[in-house]
């Protein structure tokens, strides 16, 4: 099916999502339609310092807002930028919130959001110890705008922000931190280098995969992560290698797919990743790669009919597990992306101190089948 690009769609699912080509040119009305008159925006500080980003600026202010600007966060958040950003919203006097950029813009601008009128300590809403009951408050007006296709925050309602110290992973969730809208338009992604393409694309094709083969039974989000599979597959490496509108359109909606999807769970791969980004600072789409093709073939044996299907969603010749395994073997040397974690900065004193948090990580409960501190110590070392 031949698919038209050019134009901006709206889906209503999971909220409003104006999607396509030119889809930021609606931001100055929406807010100005809206009633909102001095937003926040949440960004990195990479992006803040791009040309599209000024001209999004540019045109709040041309619309009569005031706009501020908040991008002072780390690669991987933690508490203390989002204080922060809590406290430029207060002492600016704001309105909205509007989070543009990768996932951890995102996450930052959703937990700036709830910040505002919940005022306990920020991991008392930390959704792994029941913490959401406490969302009990209305928040601050929000919207996202992704710039990246990877992560899929721009339509999730949780935020994962670790603690200063420990860099322990919180997940902070409630139904009421979902954007009102998401603008995502894929020309915001034109200019990322290869590697940011390539890592944030394999993170998209993580999500879709380890939804697609979590324990729990749900179809709908399964057929939603087969079709991300599918997209992924097919534009990856056009969109690293010579991207064009179609193939970074289609990466944009995959990893929207994926992160739908993933509300039925993870598994592995996130809990051998999440692990890398805190103790090495990994990016993390660069440690879901690598890890990737482990991770799914340790799920293999006993579920062999689930990947006979992602075989098929990929069209591979073969449709088996091993199959689906070489050809994400395949893709991160075709992404030059790396296949074995020494090359991704972890050295063999480091197994043991992941294996610890790994094992300690909130994905892999969903994972198909358990996962043992001694399985994730054996699936570090064989992927060294």
């Amino acid at each position: 099916m031949q698919i038209d690009f050019d134009f901006v769609r709206q889906f209503n699912f999971p909220t409003v999502i104006r999607f396509g080509a030119g889809a930021i040119k609606e931001l100055p009305d929406h807010l100005v339609t809206v009633g909102m008159k001095k937003p926040l925006l949440v960004t990195d500080p990479m992006v803040a310092q791009l040309d599209f980003f000024k001209d999004i600026v540019a045109s709040l202010r041309a619309k009569g807002l005031s706009v501020e600007v908040f991008s002072d966060i780390h690669k991987n958040p933690v508490k203390s930028d989002v204080l922060k950003g809590g406290d430029v919203f207060t002492g600016t006097d704001r309105d909205s919130i509007v989070g543009i950029g990768g996932g951890a813009a995102m996450d930052v601008a959703r937990a700036i959001a709830l910040r505002i009128h919940h005022r306990r300590d920020l991991f008392d809403y930390d959704d792994l110890i029941g913490g959401d009951v406490h969302v009990t408050e209305d928040v601050p007006y929000f919207i996202t705008v992704p710039t990246t296709s990877g992560t899929g925050s721009e339509v999730g309602r949780s935020a994962i922000i670790s603690e200063d110290d420990t860099h322990r992973k919180r997940i902070l969730f409630s139904p009421k931190l979902l954007a009102k809208i998401v603008f995502a338009d894929p020309l915001l992604t034109m200019e990322l280098p290869p590697f940011v393409t390539a890592a944030t694309g394999m993170d998209a094709l993580t999500h879709n995969l380890e939804a697609y083969i979590a324990k729990m039974w749900h179809p709908m989000a399964e057929g939603i992560a087969l079709q991300g599979v599918e997209l992924i597959n097919g534009s990856i490496s056009r969109a690293v290698l010579k991207p064009d509108l179609e193939s970074r359109s289609k990466m944009m909606i995959a990893s929207l797919m994926g992160a739908v999807a993933f509300q039925k769970g993870l598994g592995v791969v996130h809990s051998l990743a999440h692990p890398m980004s805190s103790l090495l600072d990994t990016h993390h789409g660069l440690a879901n790669a690598v890890n990737l093709p482990y991770g799914m073939r340790f799920n293999i044996s006993g579920f062999e009919d689930k990947f006979r299907r992602i075989a098929r969603a990929m069209e591979l010749p073969v449709e088996n597990g091993e199959a689906v395994v070489q050809r994400l073997f395949a893709l991160n040397e075709e992404l030059r992306l790396p296949v074995r974690l020494r090359d991704a900065g972890v050295k063999p004193e480091h197994i043991e101190t992941l294996a610890d948090l790994a094992i300690a990580d909130f994905a892999h409960p969903n994972n198909p089948k358990p996962v043992s501190r001694e399985d994730f110590k054996n699936l570090y070392l064989e992927a060294l």
